[in-house]
């Protein structure tokens, strides 16, 4: 078990240095004295919501408690004097209560948070305070644009200036957004770009919004209207509109070359600062629509930060460097010529650090340095405060000295204890850190929890962990037992951290072991365990099986185990878990599968778990067909007999048999097996297999062996028993004929270089007396092989190398009959140490709510001391920003290729507070970690609401209840319902939409219709968007009188009598039509219709049994009705006589028009209420009830 730990290098700075900086590494206990630190506070350019109360952070730790005021644009702020603003207690956080009149504007400025005790003060960056702002959308005018087909266009936006700006987007009337191509296009300034024109851009509702997301606010400009005209209409409309409308173009507007839009003349400029994202823009016109092209002329574009957005119209650069800087062209192109334009990028600085200060932790009289490097363009300039103050006017101290931008420190006393701020600035920006000097005197302390206990597996490293503090630095010793021995040396590695490494334990390390904190002004001692345990094994493996199906079949898995660990036994059947089936029954050692079916086929897979480690298995399972009837037994074979050795030679045997019977199944093929009488007595091994037709096999035999040979027989059914075996033959010794293989030479230790080989097996080693050669020399030094020869062992260790230095080495088989085959030399590397740095200059960008990089610069290749395998980012969520308690979500990790500098964290909470760091990894270890970075997720949708529920009924009313999401991922702004009703023909109604404050779990829906279902759809929403919905069904109740009228009515005599009256109506009426019919259509109607044919009445055909004499234009009507269900025309619109049940039957107008709660404007027209009468097309049958709701 590996826990985790710190790692402390110490480069090349003097000792004293040295020891600083491993107490630098380490925080200070907060029950000793220590000057304040500032751990959180606001960002130094804060934009507030004007409808929330304004918090300005500042926290900070120290030893006694720090005390905190403030500064407003650089006075002093009295928070006494305001009552609206209180500081919260032992915080240095101020809240702004600007509720019930206050004036967030007010409060705008520059502050500045100070935290003070007895040894010193700390101060937190300028924080700039500005309101956020969404002013409305200036009143104009608008013309509509009546343009020529084919030509350019751009429809302005020009939104509000806001704080900060507004996110600009093009939607209808509608709100769905408009679509967008290579054609049509918004460009970075809001605009709506037409590179050419067509008749279906034609609408009156091209809108322009600008959201602004602080304050969640949509401002919409008014309505833009389009009109496309081709040449006819050109020529039908031209004199309508020419007094009162812009009019472009008065010609026919054919293909042309493309000319830019947007940027104008052929170069121009940007600026951009390092780190942020670059945009440069083309957008062109031209007819056929032109295609943008980037080229950067002075290089390459960076390709893993180069993207391209807008069909290809903006190139954007993420993360900029200095090398980004140069000249970029864009060509817009299409075949009738092409067009460029030269942009020039600058790139310009904030500061950025090179070594941030860091807190400095000393003993009397000890020596330190507080370095201060930063870089930027122009080159920032560093300037050091102390306390707050500029150094110049601080109180003169012996014990320091300036050093271009360092601090130097030496003979340091007790009273030398401050906070340092190093500022480096230029006209971008700046850097402030704080850093203290705390000098110190504290006798050792151990930090590691005691009486820890320690398991590991044998034969795997084992690390205690020993964390100790004090000033001086303590030294630290281990013991085990009750031995008085130091722990240093083989097998033992002391790290400098403290922590002691045994590299293979084994059982004899189990034990107590104690480590010691020695400095001069004291001791401390701490106690752990270390438990060494045996690994888990199956040595009862489930085997290949052959069975029928309606068979059983039992898969073996024997398992050996440490007996205090806790053993658990998996099985799964093709990776996944067993089938909930009765049919298998998993035993203590075994899995049974009974009644086997073809599905059962596949691979299953024995897992034997501890807590500390585990083992797989794995077997087939094929499945044949059952015995057919009359049955035919399959079975395995029966065991070969009558093996005989013939043939004898020294390195070659030639063995014969006897089949047994195949037991209806043909023998597929034999299996020859052998025994080493010699080195691996009472164990079978795999010699060869033969086909099944061949009773003889010429076996090539090893040197040195006693052999005895056995032949198993393989049908489709399984194997048989292994034959007897044959007599003993032995073959005479010989030199080895193989070296070892898989030779390996790398350093375990920075001062070691440890040769591996797989050792030969005793029918390898040819003869007696097996030895190996083992040579090596340092590569590329003019000196010789050393050699020594070693037996029984399959490891030697060359001492004393130096660190990380390439080896040639070979490894001889060597015995009784001399040696084997000349050596391939191999090359290895002595030991690697742990890195020696960290990654610098360690940057974190949030690109969503769930997604950020990191970004760092590349470790010196000397301070790597070994192979660098890549760069690891350790990351933690430290709180919900919906919540200030800190919650330990426990570290993850991701490890990068070590040619990136940069890496993307996925899976990222939203609204969430996450620290993370960056170490270099080499086949050591991780080196040093950088210094924490401190990073929040933006907000993101939230989930669904926990639960939506329908209560409480009426006649008109319906209420619903909920509970929050669960996972609200940012404040909640409220919460949106729609609801619709629902006939008795599940047809849906309209669609009608409420929203409901974010502080509300429970709504009552009032004026609604009695005994009707209504559905609901259900989300929370954040400023960042809706979440998932819930859906609901509920229903209002009958009127309980109206009820019963329409029960009393339907049941009434007289309405049965009336009923029946009509009844016996049409069957008089049918009985005259059917005599009528009979006379041949000898009557005057008929003569008039002879004579006066209308071919829009057509007699029925001879072969059509119905009656047809005779149509209304109603009914005509009717005939032409579409059925329920059909669709409209694709172009959205429905004539008069493909539908009776458009939006535009139901009102004056010809568009739908809703009033403010969402239901139509006006009642069904009378001709809607006509054709409901005249032709009613319900699927349901009428009953008396419904009949008689007709007629109320």
């Amino acid at each position: 078990m590996q826990l985790k730990r710190r790692g402390l290098t110490s480069g090349g700075s003097p000792l004293i240095l040295f020891m600083c900086q491993l107490i630098a590494a380490l925080d200070v206990p907060l029950d000793l004295q220590q000057p304040p630190t500032i751990t959180h506070q606001s960002p130094k350019d804060y934009i507030i919501d004007p409808r929330e109360n304004i918090v300005i952070q500042c926290e900070a730790k120290g030893k006694p408690t720090p005390r905190f005021s403030w500064t407003r644009n650089g006075t002093h702020f009295d928070t006494d004097k305001d009552s609206r603003i209180m500081m919260k207690p032992n915080s240095g956080t101020l809240v702004i209560d600007i509720s019930n009149g206050g004036k967030p504007d007010a409060y705008e400025g520059i502050y500045q948070c100070s935290a003070r005790n007895e040894h010193g003060t700390a101060v937190s960056n300028n924080i700039v305070i500005r309101q956020s702002r969404s002013p409305l959308w200036s009143k104009e005018k608008l013309q509509p644009y009546i343009v020529q087909e084919g030509s350019s266009l751009v429809l302005p936006c020009r939104p509000p200036v806001g704080l900060p700006p507004p996110i600009i987007f093009w939607m209808d009337n509608y709100f769905q957004r408009l679509p967008q191509s290579n054609r049509v296009s918004q460009g970075l300034n809001g605009d709506l770009y037409f590179s050419n024109l067509k008749v279906e851009d034609t609408r009156s509702d091209y809108i322009c919004y600008a959201r602004f997301n602080h304050t969640q606010t949509i401002q919409q400009k008014q309505p833009i209207s389009v009109k496309v005209l081709s040449m006819d209409a050109i020529n039908e409309t031209f004199a309508a509109f020419l007094n009162d409308t812009e009019f472009f173009g008065d010609m026919p507007v054919g293909e042309r070359r493309p000319t830019f839009l947007v940027p104008t003349g052929q170069n121009s400029s940007k600026l951009v600062l390092r780190g942020e994202i670059l945009k440069l823009e083309c957008i062109a016109e031209g007819l056929p629509t032109p295609e943008i092209h980037w080229i950067k002329e002075s290089g390459e574009l960076p390709a893993k930060r180069t993207f391209y957005e807008n069909f290809q119209k903006t190139l954007k650069i993420v993360a900029v460097t200095e090398a980004d800087g140069g000249s970029y062209r864009c060509t817009a192109k299409n075949h009738l010529g092409l067009v460029h334009h030269t942009i020039k990028v600058t790139v310009k600085s904030s500061p950025y650090w090179i070594n941030e200060p860091k807190n400095l932790i000393l003993a009397p009289q000890e020596t330190g340095i507080l370095l201060c490097r930063a870089s930027g363009n122009p080159k920032p300039s560093i300037t050091w405060l102390m306390n707050g103050i500029p150094i110049e006017n601080s109180p003169d101290d012996p014990s320091r000295k300036i050093d271009n931008d360092n601090i130097v420190f030496s003979d340091v006393q007790k009273d030398s204890s401050a906070v340092y701020q190093c500022n480096a600035s230029n006209e971008y920006g700046y850097l402030l850190s704080n850093a203290f000097v705390n000098v110190l005197a504290v006798p050792p302390r151990i930090l590691t929890p005691p009486n820890h206990l320690y398991q590991v597996i044998i034969s795997r490293p084992a690390l205690l962990d020993c964390l100790t503090f004090g000033s001086p630095v303590p030294k630290v010793q281990w013991f085990k037992d009750n031995h008085a021995s130091i722990l240093d040396g083989d097998p033992y590695i002391a790290h400098k951290n403290g922590s002691l490494e045994i590299h293979v334990a084994q059982k004899a390390d189990s034990g107590k072991y104690t480590c010691v904190g020695i400095n001069e002004l004291g001791k401390a001692e701490n106690v752990v365990h270390l438990e060494v345990k045996e690994s888990v094994r199956i040595i009862a493996q489930p085997e290949y099986r052959v069975v029928q199906k309606a068979g059983t079949v039992v898969f073996e898995c024997r398992v050996k185990h440490d007996p205090s660990l806790e053993l658990t036994i998996t099985w799964l059947k093709d990776e996944n878990s067993l089938p909930e089936d009765e049919r298998f029954v998993v035993g203590k050692d075994s899995l049974t599968i009974t009644d086997v079916t073809e599905a059962d086929e596949g691979t299953y897979t024995c897992i034997a778990n501890t807590s500390l480690d585990k083992d797989i298995a794995r077997a087939e399972l094929t499945v044949v067909a059952a015995t057919p009837t009359p049955p035919i037994i399959y079975d395995y074979p029966d065991p070969p007999s009558d093996l005989e050795l013939t043939d004898e030679h020294e390195r070659s045997i030639q063995l014969t048999w006897t089949p047994g019977d195949d037991n209806n199944s043909p023998i597929e093929k034999f299996i020859i097996e052998y025994e080493d009488g010699l080195h691996d007595p009472d164990v079978w091994h795999n010699l060869t297999e033969v086909p099944g037709q061949k009773t003889t096999a010429h076996l090539k035999l090893s040197p040195f062996v006693w052999y005895s040979f056995r032949v198993i027989s393989v049908n489709k059914v399984g194997r048989s028993q292994p034959s007897s075996p044959s007599r003993q033959y032995q073959t005479p010794g010989a030199a080895p004929d193989e070296n070892p293989i898989i030779v390996k030479g790398a350093g375990s230790e920075p001062d070691n270089f440890v040769i591996t080989w797989e050792p030969l097996t005793g029918i390898q080693s040819n003869g007696p007396g097996l030895q190996y050669k083992v040579s090596w020399r340092q590569k590329d030094v003019n000196e010789e092989f050393t050699t020594i020869k070693v037996a029984n062992v399959s490891k030697y260790i060359v001492s004393a190398t130096p660190t990380f230095v390439p080896y040639e080495f070979y490894v001889q088989a060597i015995n009784d009959y001399g040696p084997g085959p000349e050596p391939l030399i191999h090359v290895g590397h002595s030991g690697e140490d742990l890195p020696m740095v960290a990654p610098p200059n360690v940057r974190v960008r949030v690109e969503n709510s769930t997604l950020a990089e990191v970004h760092w610069d590349a470790v010196p290749a000397k301070s790597v001391r070994g192979i660098l395998k890549g760069y690891k980012i350790y990351y933690w969520k430290e709180r919900s920003l919906n919540k200030r308690k800190r919650r330990n979500t426990g570290k993850s990790s991701l490890m990068f290729d070590k040619n990136k500098t940069h890496g993307k964290l996925p899976g990222l909470e939203p609204f969430s507070h996450y620290v993370l760091n960056v170490r270099a990894v080499n086949g050591k270890g991780d080196g040093p970690r950088s210094p924490d970075q401190h990073f929040e997720t933006p907000e993101g949708v939230p989930g669904a609401p926990a639960f939506l529920k329908v209560t409480n009924p009426t006649l008109d009313s319906l209420t619903l209840e909920w509970s929050p999401p669960v996972h609200r991922n940012g404040i909640l702004t409220g919460y949106t319902l729609r609801y619709q009703a629902i006939n008795n023909t599940h047809k849906l109604g309209p669609l009608l939409e409420l929203v409901i404050p974010g502080n509300e779990t429970s709504w009552t829906l009032k004026n609604l219709n009695y005994s009707t279902r209504y559905k609901f759809y259900f989300h929370a929403q954040t400023s960042k968007g809706p979440g998932s919905s819930l859906t609901e069904e509920g229903v209002t109740i009958m009127d309980e009188a109206m009820a019963s009228r329409q029960v009393d009515i339907a049941t009434q005599g007289w309405f049965i009598g009336l009923m029946c009256a009509i009844a016996l109506l049409i069957l008089v009426l049918l009985i005259i039509c059917f005599i009528k019919r009979n006379k041949g259509g000898k009557y005057p109607v008929k003569e008039k219709e002879d004579a006066h044919a209308d071919p829009e009445i057509q007699p029925m055909k001879e072969d059509d049994g119905t009656f047809g004499e005779y149509r209304s234009l109603e009914s005509d009507t009717e005939d032409h009705k579409p059925l329920k269900g059909s669709r409209t025309p694709s172009n959205g619109t429905v004539k008069k006589e493909d539908s009776d049940d458009s939006l535009v039957d139901y009102g004056e107008g010809g568009e739908g028009q809703f009033n403010e709660d969402g239901s139509f404007i006006g009642q069904y027209s009378g001709k809607k209420e006509k054709e409901t009468a005249e032709g009613n097309e319900s699927s349901e049958a009428p009953s008396p009830v419904n009949a008689m709701n007709s007629f109320v």
